[in-house]
């Protein structure tokens, strides 16, 4: 008796695996060319499609195939979206805080000042109403993508800048390249900003285009030389305490798709998205040292009053922001719901930061 079940479940084995393998065999091959808007040295940034990219052809047995392209090479950054919408690229790997100026909820899915940290914001994307309102945002402004969260780093620096910044009013008449919702606050400060991709941004300093700017995390502004040209770089990333990166996929690619092939995107992003955080809090603290002790930067944090200063300011830019969009209002106020539930756990389960 024993031997024949045996031999029944060993058969039933072997046609399920005859059947798996005769079904991906069939599946029509993807080749997703995807322009990048950061260049694939830069850790947890463009790095982490690239990451993505080498393995993805193994995890589909070959059916998926990406082609990742540096920025420029095929798409400007700031064009991925609508390239891919329209299908001249079939994917792109950006970040939804370009988007900006086209829809004013998109920054929300990209980085909140003084917002979630990484956990928190995981947990609400992929556990809460997030991703729901992250496909939902383009599906109503009439793009034509499908969007995974595909990478996520933990907080960076505010800004690498000339002088210690000490009040507020020195920042009046500065100009300074700055990202996103954090932008809006600065600009209310008096601030010039520009969005400057990475690479220009060290040119734009070194020409006196910009005074301040900036960028991300210690080992990946080490890379674009910033400490060259300023040396006081200014912490804790009030602006950007988590940064969230998105693939986005042209929706008809998209659908024509097998189930297979879409759950080894869906499964493949969520695996990026732990290597990036994972892999960039794990570099920085080298970076860090290696700024004090060779670089002559000096590593300063926000006084109270300048971090109060800059949460004041936010607060205002949120109503504003609120009164003037549906979209926006929407998706914070679901944010918003969100953090004041997850308040409790965090008042109770971590322990206080150690003092600076």
């Amino acid at each position: 008796m024993f031997k024949r079940i045996a031999l029944a479940v060993a058969v039933a084995g072997a046609l399920a695996t005859a059947t798996t393998s005769t079904a991906i065999a069939a599946e029509g091959k993807i080749l997703l060319k995807v322009p990048i808007a950061f260049a694939t040295k830069l850790p947890g940034l463009g790095e982490t499609i690239k990451w993505l990219g080498d393995r993805i052809g193994t995890l589909s047995n070959g059916s998926v195939k990406m082609k990742v392209y540096e920025p420029k090479k095929l798409v400007a950054p700031f064009e991925i979206l609508d390239a891919v919408s329209s299908q001249k690229v079939s994917a792109g790997y950006t970040t939804a805080g370009y988007w900006f100026g086209k829809m004013k909820a998109a920054a929300l899915f990209s980085a909140v000042p003084f917002g979630p940290e990484a956990p928190e914001y995981l947990a609400w994307l992929w556990y809460g109403n997030g991703a729901k309102l992250y496909q939902e945002m383009y599906d109503e402004n009439g793009y034509n993508v499908k969007v995974h969260v595909c990478g996520i780093i933990a907080p960076e620096t505010s800004g690498w800048f000339k002088e210690p910044i000490t009040s507020a009013d020195q920042l009046k008449g500065m100009k300074m390249r700055f990202f996103g919702l954090g932008g809006q606050v600065m600009q209310s400060l008096g601030v010039t900003t520009s969005l400057l991709p990475g690479g220009e941004i060290f040119p734009a300093l070194e020409k006196g285009a910009i005074d301040a700017s900036e960028f991300s995390m210690p080992a990946i502004d080490k890379l674009l030389g910033f400490y060259k040209l300023v040396k006081y770089n200014y912490y804790p990333g009030w602006h950007q305490q988590a940064t969230v990166f998105e693939l986005l996929i042209n929706k008809d690619i998209w659908n024509r798709m097998s189930e297979h092939q879409q759950m080894v995107v869906d499964m493949g992003c969520r695996a990026a998205t732990v290597h990036s955080l994972a892999f960039t809090e794990a570099i920085q603290f080298d970076q860090m040292k290696e700024n004090v002790e060779q670089n002559g930067v000096k590593q300063m944090y926000w006084s109270d009053e300048m971090l109060d200063v800059y949460r004041n300011a936010w607060m205002k830019i949120v109503e504003e922001n609120r009164a003037s969009d549906p979209g926006f209002k929407k998706v914070w106020d679901d944010l918003a719901a969100f953090r004041a539930g997850y308040d409790l756990w965090e008042s109770h389960a971590f322990l206080p930061r150690a003092a600076r």
